[in-house]
């Protein structure tokens, strides 16, 4: 079955997170961050930040916190035991730190298939903001869908 290609351009509602300091700090544990910055407001001080930045990669959780962040592919069709996660880019154009509140706007920006159709990429585009409206992150993600051989009967 392959993917309906009119949804390239469709846009996700929104999705808001405060960022605590010890939402900061168990993500940091979690991913092994060493470096006290990340998980001591004292250190992150004496290193000229104004408060405990984010740590790498941790904008990717903030769309974890919809209801159902798998909406979209189901929506699609998409049978989620067929699903791979392919690819994952980030740019970060402006430092973010505890207390800020991130909004995280989403939109498939493109579709393509690869092995005769038999792995389709949906290719997503996020882009996060501050409760000022500076973008602070921008995600690219491909999402890999696997579809079996149709066998002849």
């Amino acid at each position: 079955m392959s993917l309906d290609r009119s949804v390239v351009g469709r846009e996700f509602a929104p999705v808001s997170l405060l960022v605590t300091r010890s939402r900061l700090q168990n993500f940091a544990k979690a991913t092994g961050q060493s470096d006290p910055i990340y998980t001591d407001v004292d250190a992150a001080k004496q290193a000229g930040h104004r408060d405990l930045p984010v740590p790498p990669t941790f904008v990717f959780g903030i769309e974890l916190e919809a209801p159902n962040p798998f909406a979209f592919l189901e929506d699609l069709g998409v049978d989620l035991r067929t699903v791979l996660h392919g690819e994952q880019q980030f740019d970060y154009p402006q430092m973010t730190y505890a207390g800020d509140e991130l909004t995280a706007s989403s939109r498939i920006t493109d579709i393509y298939e690869k092995k005769g159709g038999l792995l389709e990429f949906i290719v997503k585009e996020t882009t996060v903001t501050n409760q000022d409206g500076a973008r602070v992150a921008v995600m690219r993600s491909a999402t890999v869908v696997q579809h079996r051989p149709r066998k002849d009967t």
